[in-house]
């Protein structure tokens, strides 16, 4: 695990310790199998993108028991003892959380990450597959920021990860596990990617 940068040198902490100092802490921290890494801040772009997304997904799930969540919500998965936060969550029914603690949700459907830099081949690969190990993980969509390009994985009834991409400006989203599409327009508006 490369990305994102270890915080706290080569001393294992158990998960209950890293949730405790998660709890106190100004910042954010992945942990995986003892170590805890530190996450870094995003560009314009990229919160753009993440708030654009965000904005559509509410709007689309209104009257439907999904609910999108922002990157303040943390994932726990049990499996491989990865904690993270997504760039976006979406949850169907109630969420599901860690010792009914509130804060570690077990049950995401749906995972957004908007690529950056530092985290890109990570997000792509190695945290691919640990999410893979969610039980209820159905989607799982990358989003470039600075150029009209999403890579979007669904499971598909065989247990196969099958790939869809989008690099047209006029394409919608297709999101089969909650039934609706999103625009691409709706995505990259205010971009650079579409020049604003």
């Amino acid at each position: 695990m490369n990305e994102p940068v270890e915080a706290y040198g080569k001393r294992k902490y158990s998960l209950e310790e890293y949730l405790e100092m998660e709890r106190e802490s100004d910042i954010k921290h992945e942990f995986y199998k003892g170590e805890i890494f530190a996450m870094a801040g995003a560009k314009i772009s990229h919160n753009i993108v993440k708030k654009n997304i965000l904005s559509s997904l509410d709007a689309n799930l209104e009257n439907s028991p999904c609910q999108p969540y922002n990157g303040d919500t943390s994932i726990y998965i049990e499996k491989n003892t990865l904690v993270t936060y997504p760039d976006i969550t979406v949850i169907c029914g109630e969420p599901i959380t860690l010792n009914n603690d509130e804060y570690n949700v077990l049950n995401p459907v749906i995972i957004f990450e908007v690529l950056s830099t530092s985290t890109r081949n990570y997000d792509r690969s190695g945290k691919f597959n640990l999410y893979r190990d969610i039980p209820t993980l159905k989607e799982y969509v990358l989003v470039e920021p600075d150029s009209i390009s999403i890579e979007a994985f669904h499971l598909d009834k065989n247990g196969f990860w099958v790939l869809r991409e989008y690099k047209d400006i006029n394409d919608l989203l297709r999101l089969d596990s909650i039934e609706i599409s999103l625009p691409l327009k709706e995505i990259y508006k205010r971009t650079k990617a579409i020049g604003l």
